[in-house]
């Protein structure tokens, strides 16, 4: 809970789960991870200078180590030792967008594992070093996305789901058929660079998107659609990069008179107005609709951080 700092689901949850079970009758053993309570304290996502609490959950990939760092490695080596039944991540959208389950790899039981809060899945291997592709090498690993702040429905939706995990005996290891679930995989990232302005209102920048964009959320944006209009000069207003940090920007987007165009059909998700979020992460993701049967794709690097380090 609190991966990111101003995202209070997962708090709630664990609340409402320690109210219901406060005479000791907790089905099962529940370990609670509690994260960024410094930006939790402020509201925020993460402080200027902190990392991500979402991508330091691989090791070897960092530039500048800090405790944190350790102190995730340590756990991992730790929990590499005990027989977890499932791990589930909580979370909030700062845009709009239904409330939905990712999982990082395509097994049955992470897929019977994520159906059961939503019929919606995502499948992702980027970005690295969040917290449930740690742990999907463990146990069937899920994150729940849960709507905005104080979506009231996406607390007790996630309550529920997390309440029959903890009453469960197993999860279901049968094979999920494709019509059974709405399965997208996310295949690149679209960030904004730095030195580009942005405004959702019509105001003055660099680049200035549709009002509503937020609302193309999970749905198909015809090729050729003008997403923005841009200041004379701005020819590379976006950064996209696929799963392996190749860019891409050029096969997805293009500037055509003064405008932002999508080269292609085109599913976001995340698309946000929330500029400090946009800096901190990025403007969305973008996906393509997926069939279990078109496998998993791994990575070389895609091993489990507890073989090189942790603390006994």
């Amino acid at each position: 809970m609190l991966v990111h700092g101003n995202e209070p689901t997962g708090l709630a949850v664990a609340q409402n789960i320690m109210k219901k079970y406060a005479d000791g009758s907790l089905p099962r053993s529940m370990l609670l991870f509690i994260g960024n309570v410094k930006a939790a304290a402020e509201g925020k996502r993460r402080l200027d200078g902190q990392p991500d609490y979402n991508r330091i959950w691989l090791e070897g990939r960092i530039d500048n180590e800090s405790d944190i760092h350790l102190e995730i490695a340590a756990l991992l080596h730790e929990m590499a030792r005990r027989p977890l039944f499932a791990s589930i991540d909580i979370h909030n959208n700062t845009g709009i967008n239904p409330h939905y389950a990712c999982i990082n790899r395509l097994e049955p039981a992470f897929l019977n594992l994520a159906r059961r809060f939503s019929r919606t899945v995502i499948y992702f291997v980027r970005p690295s070093g969040v917290q449930s592709k740690a742990f999907s090498h463990l146990c069937p690993a899920v994150t729940l996305e849960c709507g905005k702040v104080g979506d009231e429905y996406g607390i007790q939706r996630a309550t529920a789901f997390v309440d029959e995990i903890l009453n469960s005996d197993a999860i279901a290891q049968a094979p999920v058929a494709d019509e059974d679930i709405d399965l997208f995989h996310t295949t690149a990232v679209v960030k904004v660079p730095d030195s580009i302005s942005l405004s959702f209102d019509g105001g003055p920048a660099n680049i200035r998107f549709f009002q509503g964009i937020e609302s193309l959320n999970f749905e198909e944006i015809p090729a050729h659609t003008t997403l923005a209009q841009l200041e004379n000069g701005v020819t590379a207003p976006l950064l996209v990069m696929d799963e392996d940090g190749e860019n891409i920007t050029g096969d997805i987007f293009s500037v055509e008179y003064g405008a932002l165009r999508n080269n292609k059909p085109l599913i976001p998700s995340m698309l946000t107005l929330d500029e400090k979020v946009i800096r901190q992460d990025c403007l969305c993701y973008v996906m393509e609709r997926y069939r279990i049967a078109m496998g998993e794709k791994f990575t070389t690097d895609d091993k489990p951080v507890w073989t090189t380090g942790g603390s006994g």
